[in-house]
Order: structure tokens, then C-alpha cells, then sequence
């Protein structure tokens, strides 16, 4: 017997938008011919597409013609030499998504800003980029196959600790390339989507909107640098918003604020308790007018750590706001202690 006739279903929908949209009236004829199919097995894989909404159906049932669904997917590679974000946008995202403009400039912010990070410091060869819509969330993952984000910023700050990157990328205004970075890029696009992740160096760092406190974990091992965005396609977050939350007032367009997870400080079980702890966790906040010190899931800290910064780092530096919140009441205590210190010498 002839073997079976199969199409790979999965492999047709990463692509099945740009498909559609470039073969509205011969969808079936394409199919069939690519898969070497017969056009009655292509016909029955297109019906599956429209029961699942990723394509419409018009015209008469011997002419059909197809439009997109309210499911599109979009998944490609491109080398990174010479490539420009601006113009993968443009032509390979921007026009297989149906968005309200709010979500539409997050989406396109997330997107340029995390395939410039690939192309100026990732030191790879290749990105590979997907995008899923559905009636309900748009995804990003943009991967490339470089030298690791958290491996990066550890060798150019000479941390002792490849962990510790991730706690300096979550302060904002880190850049390995001042030249052409600004250091807010992650910062920013972190806070726009509901879900941020980045996977790179046997690390997994999370950010979610409505979690109380960012994440680091441990993960399998990948060549270079993934990065997962998500954001609600009803969602009514603008990127105006967004950045004018890190800006002291409406009429300093600076970002002065920033917000520092201070668990991602902590090294496994350690407690942050040393002076050389603190010295390493205030590196970069003379950056900022306003510091908010997040210690969600820090239950103690020790009288040395809150030192070096509430009393020695905040008398050197007048001009930064250190506004420490979510602390257990052993973690306000030495807060207390610190500011006491400070008045009585």
C-alpha cells in the first residue's frame, strides 16, 4: 500500500499567514504541490486552518479565497551581518499582525529593540524570530545564536558571578556599548509586555507584570540568547506610559527611576549581609534621581549590608532617593538602624 499523505500541520502554521496573503486564490494548489500531495488531502488540511481560525473562507466553494484568520504566525531566520531591525520589521512582522496602535508600538518596541541587542552584542551569526497572534495574546521570541546576554554583561562589568547580570540588566542604564546604547532597552520593553523572559547561560530571568517579584532560575543550557515577550491583544498599556512611570516629572524627560529587585542580588541561599554585597548592588545607582529597593522575597538583610548603603552610600550620594518597600520587619529594622546611625554621628 502507498504510504499515507500527509502534510506536517505544525509546519504549516508557523508560516500560514504570509502563505495566505501571498496565495489568497490558489492556497490549495500551492499545498499540495510543496507537500506532493493530492488536492484533497491539501483541501481537508485547509478546512482544519479555517475550523481553528487561521484562515477565512469567501467566495464560492469551487473558486474559494482565503484571507488571514484572527490566529497569525509568522517564523523566519535571518543572518546578522548587515541586517537592520527597522526594515525586519517592516517587511516580515508588521504586516502579518492585526493590532490596536497601542499594543501595535509595544509590540514593534519589544521587537526592534531586542533584534538591535542581537545584531550590535550578541556576536552571533543568525536570529531566529516567531510571532504568534491569537484572539486573545501576540508572542515574540527573538533568538540568536551568540555568545549569551548574562555571559556578556558579567566579562564587561567583571562580575563575580554570571547571576549577578541579570540584577544589573533589571537596574536600567546598562549598556556593554555606550556608543550606541543607552542601557534602556530590556528595562523598558521588560515593564511594556505582560511576560518577559530571557533564557541565555543555563539562566532563566522572568518578568511578569502582575508577579510581585522578578525571577531567576536555573535552565537547561542553549547556545546564545532567547527572548520571550507576551502582552494581551486588549490590553490598554501604551509605551507612553510606561516610560513617563520612570520619570520624576512631567517635565524631565530623563529616566530618573528605577526599580531595583533586590532577590536577584542574592546568590542562591546567601543572605545579603556583607558591605561588599552592598557596594556591588549600589554600582550605577548615581545614574538615577529615585532608587526603589523592591525586597519582595528578601526576609533579612544584615545591620553591615543596610549600612554601606542607607547610611555610608546615601550620605555620599545626597542627591539619590533610595525608597526601600515590601519589607519584612526584620529587613525595616535595620533600615531603621541605619537611618539612626546616620543622624546620631
Amino acid at each position: 500500500m502507498p504510504a499515507p499523505q500527509v502534510i506536517p500541520y505544525g509546519e504549516v502554521t508557523l508560516n500560514i499567514t504570509a502563505e495566505v496573503m501571498s496565495h489568497p486564490r490558489d492556497l490549495s494548489k500551492v499545498l499540495a504541490t510543496r507537500y506532493g500531495v493530492s488536492r484533497a488531502t491539501s483541501a481537508n488540511v485547509l478546512r482544519r486552518l479555517e475550523t481553528e481560525g487561521w484562515v477565512s473562507r469567501s467566495g464560492p466553494s469551487t473558486h474559494p479565497v482565503f484571507t488571514p484568520g484572527y490566529k497569525r504566525s509568522r517564523t523566519f531566520s535571518r543572518p546578522l551581518p548587515g541586517l537592520e531591525e527597522d526594515k525586519v520589521w517592516e517587511d516580515d512582522v508588521a504586516p502579518y499582525l492585526l493590532l490596536t496602535s497601542n499594543v501595535r508600538n509595544i509590540v514593534h518596541h519589544g521587537f526592534t529593540e531586542m533584534v538591535n541587542n542581537a545584531i550590535d552584542h550578541s556576536e552571533g551569526k543568525q536570529v531566529l524570530v516567531h510571532v504568534l497572534q491569537d484572539q486573545s495574546k501576540v508572542e515574540l521570541l527573538v533568538s540568536d545564536d551568540g555568545i549569551g546576554i548574562f555571559r556578556k554583561i558579567s566579562e564587561a562589568m567583571q562580575l563575580p558571578d554570571v547571576r549577578l547580570a541579570m540584577f544589573e540588566l533589571a537596574k536600567g542604564k546598562l549598556t556593554t556599548d555606550p556608543s550606541k546604547h543607552s542601557g534602556e532597552g530590556v528595562f523598558f520593553t521588560s515593564r511594556m509586555f505582560d511576560d518577559f523572559g530571557i533564557h541565555a547561560n543555563g539562566l532563566y530571568f522572568s518578568h511578569e507584570d502582575q508577579a510581585p517579584r522578578d525571577w531567576l532560575l536555573d535552565a537547561a543550557a542553549r547556545p546564545g540568547t532567547a527572548v520571550h515577550m507576551r502582552i494581551a491583544v486588549n490590553s490598554a498599556r501604551t509605551s507612553r506610559e510606561v516610560f513617563e512611570q520612570y520619570m520624576n516629572a512631567p517635565e524631565d524627560y530623563g529616566f530618573n527611576k528605577t526599580v531595583v529587585p533586590m532577590k536577584l542580588a542574592q546568590l542562591g541561599s546567601d543572605q545579603l549581609l556583607s558591605r561588599s554585597q552592598a557596594k556591588r548592588l549600589i554600582a550605577r545607582f548615581d545614574r538615577f534621581r529615585t532608587v526603589m529597593l523592591d525586597f519582595s522575597g528578601v526576609p533579612e538583610i544584615g545591620q553591615a549590608f543596610a549600612d554601606e548603603i542607607f547610611r555610608v552610600y546615601a550620605r555620599q550620594h545626597p542627591n539619590v532617593e533610595l525608597v526601600p518597600y515590601h519589607m519584612t520587619e526584620q529587613v525595616e529594622r535595620m533600615w531603621r538602624r541605619a537611618l539612626r546611625s546616620d543622624v546620631a554621628s
